[in-house]
C-alpha cells in the first residue's frame, strides 16, 4: 500500500471526522482522481512538439496520455475544430496516490524560489488545480532531451463538499500551501 494512502486511512480520516464533526467515515472527503494535462498551442504548426509533450507526460505519470483536440475553430489562432492541441491523462487508485506522493515530496520542492502553493485555486466544491510552469521539476525528465519548457495543469478532484474541507484534506496529505493569511 502507498505511503499517502496508508496515512489517509490511519490518521487523516480520524482527524477529519473530529474537525468537521462527521457522524460516518463515508462523509470524510477522499481523493477521487487526478488529471494531468499539457496544452501545446504550437502543435498546429509543428506536430513534433505534441509528440514530445506526450513523451514527457508519459514519463511523468507512467501512463499513456490521450490527445486532446480543439472543440471549436478559432481563426486568429489558425485553429480548426478537431485539431490536436494537447494531451492529458487521468489517474485513479494506487497510481493516483503514488503520483501525488511524488509531486508533494520530490517535484514541488524542486521549484525555484518556492514559497508555497496558492490556497486560492479551489473551485468552490473542494477540487484543486495547480499550474506548473515547467515539466523539468519532475525527476523523470531528462534535462538534456528537453526541447522546450512546457507548463502543465494538475487537477486534484476530491469528494469534498466545500473548499475548506478540500483544503484541509490536501493540507493533511502534505500539500505545501503558502504560509500567511487566507
Amino acid at each position: 500500500m502507498n505511503r499517502l494512502k496508508e496515512k489517509y486511512n490511519k490518521e487523516i480520516i480520524a482527524s477529519m471526522m473530529k474537525k468537521f464533526d462527521y457522524k460516518n467515515v463515508h462523509q470524510v472527503p477522499k481523493l477521487e482522481k487526478i488529471t494531468v494535462n499539457i496544452g501545446v498551442g504550437q502543435a498546429t504548426q509543428n506536430k513534433a512538439l505534441l509528440d514530445n509533450a506526450i513523451k514527457d507526460l508519459e514519463s511523468i505519470v507512467g501512463r499513456k496520455p490521450v490527445i486532446t483536440k480543439a472543440k471549436k475553430s478559432i481563426s486568429n489562432f489558425k485553429l480548426r475544430e478537431g485539431m490536436p492541441i494537447g494531451c492529458k491523462t487521468t489517474l485513479r487508485g494506487e497510481i493516483m496516490y503514488e503520483f501525488l506522493d511524488k509531486l508533494i515530496s520530490l517535484s514541488i520542492p524542486r521549484i525555484r524560489d518556492f514559497k508555497g502553493i496558492s490556497k486560492k485555486a479551489f473551485d468552490g466544491r473542494g477540487n484543486y488545480t495547480l499550474g506548473l510552469k515547467e515539466q523539468t521539476i519532475f525527476p523523470e525528465i531528462d534535462l538534456e532531451k528537453v526541447d522546450s519548457l512546457r507548463g502543465l495543469n494538475i487537477s486534484i478532484i476530491s469528494s469534498a463538499n466545500s473548499d475548506e474541507e478540500g483544503r484541509e484534506l490536501l493540507q493533511q496529505l502534505g500539500m505545501p500551501f503558502e504560509k500567511g493569511n487566507d
